[in-house]
């Protein structure tokens, strides 16, 4: 059920029902968190105590094959092992949700000095590497995925967003399908590795220069321990966790064994992907309370990463992208107009207040493609029609055949095809908003080569 369609005073009736008949206590306190995803914080008053709990709920637009029960079921075999993450307190089945401890502390750097970063970043190695020590055997007996060969460690998961990715596919996706092409192409030697990895890396909550505990488990499973210090490379764009090379260096350390940055890249570039497979049913065909544009700037960010990513291991370099001047429509007076309502806006309600900021950040954008949109499009068209031989008559047709020819190459033409990819995706990043604006920036990675 989507999020615009949910009966949030049930929900709540439901979820403080199973709170006190489960925890044997009063619910003095629930909150809805104003996101993209449904999540509650409750406070439950029993004994003379309070325990502050944080309830987890499933995603209302994307079914990526790693399902929240089995991110509960993850979370409870590291909770068993000793791991630092929130402790569990029960599965919900209306709506479906689990309930853990919430955890204190921050999950950036904004207000951490040099020194207290890099003594956060060592524990957290550290803890990875004790992930990465673990028996395989009882997440799998918990039902956690797991590839039924060792040397299929580190595609097993990707084979899942695939295979939910094939089920949902709506449109063509030219640079989604190129990229997976390309991997089979390309396929990664992981020399028997196969360890539990949280391989979205890089969330956890932090206080006093340690981690307090490791958290947002969802893609948790049986993999490649490589994919783990592959994972939080885009996060750090925002994040900043430091420089690689020496947190590659401090796992070596601590495990005695050299990490194969060759596997890093590979994982790094197929994580990239994540984003495209799981949001490309939502952002073709958005459900009710679909938050289309966060989805559309990560998949926008982190297609960008991706192309990036391939430039990097096939060893060019990509040119900058020139971008059209904007035009002044006949209706960019109310677009002006409705974005100036729509910041303005004030409600006291927070969920409200979320709300008309989605729509805020909506209507930029369609202001921006009304400015430059129609300019972005006949690029594309033109820079098909030199790849193709004949220029598609429309972005819908120049789509399919541009899908069409990448199904039939055979690699021959991978360095032009990603020179036009990144033209395609640059020109595309910049309609998300105005110029400059945090939704149309792009914000580099570290680069292995750096």
């Amino acid at each position: 059920m989507s999020a615009g369609a949910r009966d949030f005073e049930r929900e709540s009736a439901q979820l403080r029902s199973w709170l006190e008949m489960n925890l044997g206590g009063r619910v003095v306190s629930l909150q809805r968190q104003p996101r993209w995803r449904p999540v509650w914080f409750a406070d439950v008053e029993r004994a003379g105590e309070t325990l502050e709990l944080c309830i987890r709920g499933d995603r209302v637009d994307a079914e990526i094959g790693f399902s929240l029960n089995q991110e509960m079921r993850f979370q409870q075999c590291l909770s068993d092992a000793g791991i630092p993450v929130a402790a569990i307190h029960g599965w919900i089945d209306e709506p479906r949700a689990y309930v853990m401890d919430r955890v204190a502390g921050r999950n950036d750097f904004s207000e951490a000095s040099d020194e207290e970063r890099r003594s956060v970043m060592d524990d957290y190695i550290a803890v990875l590497a004790r992930i990465h020590a673990l028996d395989p055997e009882p997440f799998e007996r918990a039902g956690v995925l797991r590839a039924g060969r060792p040397e299929e460690s580190g595609v097993v998961g990707m084979r899942r967003y695939e295979e939910f990715y094939r089920k949902s596919k709506r449109r063509p996706d030219p640079f989604l399908e190129f990229c997976l092409a390309w991997l089979k192409r390309n396929p990664l030697d992981v020399r028997g590795r196969e360890a539990p990895i949280v391989w979205d890396s890089g969330q956890f909550h932090h206080k006093n220069g340690k981690v307090e505990a490791v958290l947002d488990l969802e893609l948790g499973h049986v993999g490649d321990p490589m994919m783990d210090l592959a994972g939080f490379r885009m996060r750090d764009s925002v994040i900043g966790y430091g420089e690689f090379p020496r947190i590659y260096e401090r796992y070596a350390e601590i495990t005695g064994e050299p990490v194969d940055t060759g596997a890093i890249r590979h994982h790094h570039l197929s994580f990239t992907l994540t984003n495209q497979l799981a949001f490309h049913a939502a952002l073709a065909e958005p459900v009710p309370g679909s938050d289309y544009m966060t989805n559309l700037q990560w998949c926008s960010e982190t297609n960008l990463f991706a192309v990036e990513a391939l430039a990097e291991i096939l060893g060019f370099e990509l040119e900058e992208v020139a971008m059209p001047e904007p035009r002044v429509s006949p209706v960019a007076a109310g677009h002006g107009h409705l974005v100036h309502w729509l910041r303005h806006f004030e409600s006291d309600d927070e969920l409200v207040r979320n709300d008309v900021r989605t729509a805020f950040r909506l209507e930029r954008h369609l202001a921006r493609f009304d400015e430059i949109g129609d300019a972005v499009t006949e690029a594309d068209l033109d820079d098909l029609g030199q790849l193709l031989g004949a220029r598609p008559a429309s972005w819908q047709a120049g789509d399919a055949e541009l899908e069409a020819f990448v199904g039939g190459d055979d690699g021959t033409n991978d360095e032009t095809l990603i020179r036009l990819f990144h033209r395609r995706l640059s020109r595309s990043k910049a309609t998300l908003g105005p110029a400059g604006s945090a939704m149309a920036r792009h914000l580099p990675i570290q680069k292995f080569s750096d």
